[in-house]
């Protein structure tokens, strides 16, 4: 599991800091999630292909989160992109899409496909064979979604010196591998566990952009991989979280120990602050692993 931050902080880009947006890739999926200006540039500087996108996650429509996608959609179209693009996101984002596209006098040469999300409760919009993405509800100012990306049990591993000495035949290594008993050659019954090697622990990933404070989403994201959690404030400036619907760097570590995540990742800095070092050394104070998001920075777990 791959993570590259395309961008970490609020509100406005800069010349040197971008809004919103990750790359996750997981079991062979690239997911973007969110899509601030400046989006594709990033993509480019982090040679990410485009052609490799497939999904867009959405978490809510303030700018900062998804003015760089119809940027995005547009380009894919002049690349002759023909694989489909389905974009998850809050009601409404298809018809300011749709909207821009009508009157710019064009349309996408590739089916573009909109999930559009109304759910307060956690709400599966994705699933395969190799993984499964849920909604997170969050609190802020308008409808808003983090989202939790979890691969699936792997297969079991075989132990081939086992299976050979236990003489299995060849046909039931795929019932092996799903952790079926098999029965061998000479008629006997294997115990699965004898001649296979456990797997991998699947992975999981939380993503809880725009929040306040909410230990709602802790039973959800219960011993994720990783976590990134907006961190808009420091705790000197916690008065301003509540009417902005936004958390303390503190109190994203909180959430964090409360859900016994394995690594905490800040980020949505707000501009106001010139070191964002001071945030890990708040959140420190309540959770161990924290790990700063900076632009085009890579996290793999």
């Amino acid at each position: 599991m791959k993570l590259t931050i395309l961008g970490c902080h609020s509100a406005t880009p800069r010349a040197n800091t971008n809004p919103t947006a990750q790359i996750l890739e997981i079991k062979n999926h690239v997911f973007l999630i969110d899509c601030g200006e400046g989006t594709q540039v990033e993509l480019r500087r982090n040679r990410i292909k485009f052609s490799r996108i497939k999904h867009i996650f959405i978490s809510h429509l303030h700018g900062d989160h998804y003015f760089g996608l119809i940027g995005l959609v547009n380009t894919f179209s002049l690349l002759s992109r023909e694989t489909e693009l389905n974009i998850y996101a809050p009601k409404g984002l298809k018809e300011v899409i749709l909207l821009q596209m009508k009157l710019a006098g064009g349309w996408t040469k590739y089916p573009l496909i909109f999930h559009e999300l109304e759910s307060k409760e956690p709400q599966l919009i994705y699933e395969d064979d190799k993984v499964t993405v849920t909604t997170i509800p969050l609190d802020h100012r308008i409808y808003t979604n983090g989202f939790l990306f979890r691969e699936k049990e792997n297969d079991r591993k075989l132990n081939i010196d086992a299976v050979n000495e236990a003489n299995i035949n060849v046909a039931y290594f795929r019932k092996l591998k799903q952790g079926a008993d098999v029965v061998n050659e000479d008629g006997v019954l294997i115990d699965n566990k004898t001649v296979t090697i456990d797997p991998k622990p699947p992975k999981s990933y939380a993503y809880c952009s725009d929040t306040a404070y909410n230990e709602r989403i802790v039973p959800q994201i219960k011993n994720v991989t990783a976590l990134y959690h907006e961190s808009t404030f420091l705790e000197k400036n916690r008065d301003l979280c509540e009417p902005t619907k936004h958390s303390s760097a503190k109190q994203a570590a909180t959430i964090a120990k409360h859900a016994n995540v394995g690594t905490l990742i800040l980020g949505h800095y707000s501009t106001r602050y010139d070191d964002i070092r001071e945030f890990k050394v708040e959140a420190e104070t309540e959770f161990d692993n924290v790990k700063l998001a900076m632009d085009s920075k890579v996290f793999n777990f």
